[in-house]
């Protein structure tokens, strides 16, 4: 059995400097341009959002028995971070005022509750992001069906990701 643990713990400084650097570059960006206009509500959300990552990176590297759950993990809560980013920013479908992109969040949504009642263990978490997959494709067929816009590409690129991690934490269970 692999120890994810070195490679996890050494990460560990990259994952938590890398959100601080993500949460001080519009800072930075605001004093050389008019283009970049945070306030102080996008910096906490903004911040809660990179914080939740890192949270679920420490418990990830708690509860892998193998790098494959690791990277699982880290493309799972990646995959979510996206989602809710892209919606909250400029929205997926329209601008991020349109209410079509509340199903996005029922999207990650379908992986938390999968996360919740696998209790974290990769065999679950497997049909869980596969789950999460079929949640996406829906999202988008229910957007575009009602006429309401398409967001294929992102769909596919979602997929991906969430079918990534299924068959990372597959790989994982098989090797406990």
């Amino acid at each position: 059995m692999e120890n994810p643990m070195h490679f996890g713990h050494r990460l560990r400084p990259l994952v938590w400097g890398g959100a601080a650097a993500l949460l001080l570059l519009p800072a930075v960006a605001m004093q050389f341009t008019d283009e970049v206009q945070w306030d102080a509500f996008d910096f906490l959300v903004m911040g809660g959002m990179l914080l939740a990552v890192c949270l679920a990176y420490e418990v990830a590297v708690r509860m892998a028995r193998s790098n494959a759950y690791l990277v699982a993990a880290a493309i799972a809560v990646g995959a979510s971070f996206l989602t809710v980013w892209a919606n909250l920013a400029v929205g997926i479908i329209g601008s991020e005022d349109n209410p079509v992109n509340d199903i996005f969040f029922g999207v990650i949504a379908v992986a938390l509750v999968g996360a919740v009642v696998s209790r974290l263990r990769p065999r679950g978490l497997a049909w869980a992001m596969v789950a999460t997959a079929v949640a996406q494709v829906a999202a988008c067929l229910y957007a575009w069906l009602g006429g309401h816009g398409h967001v294929f590409v992102f769909t596919g690129v979602m997929c991906g990701l969430w079918l990534a991690a299924a068959q990372l934490f597959r790989l994982a269970a098989q090797r406990q």
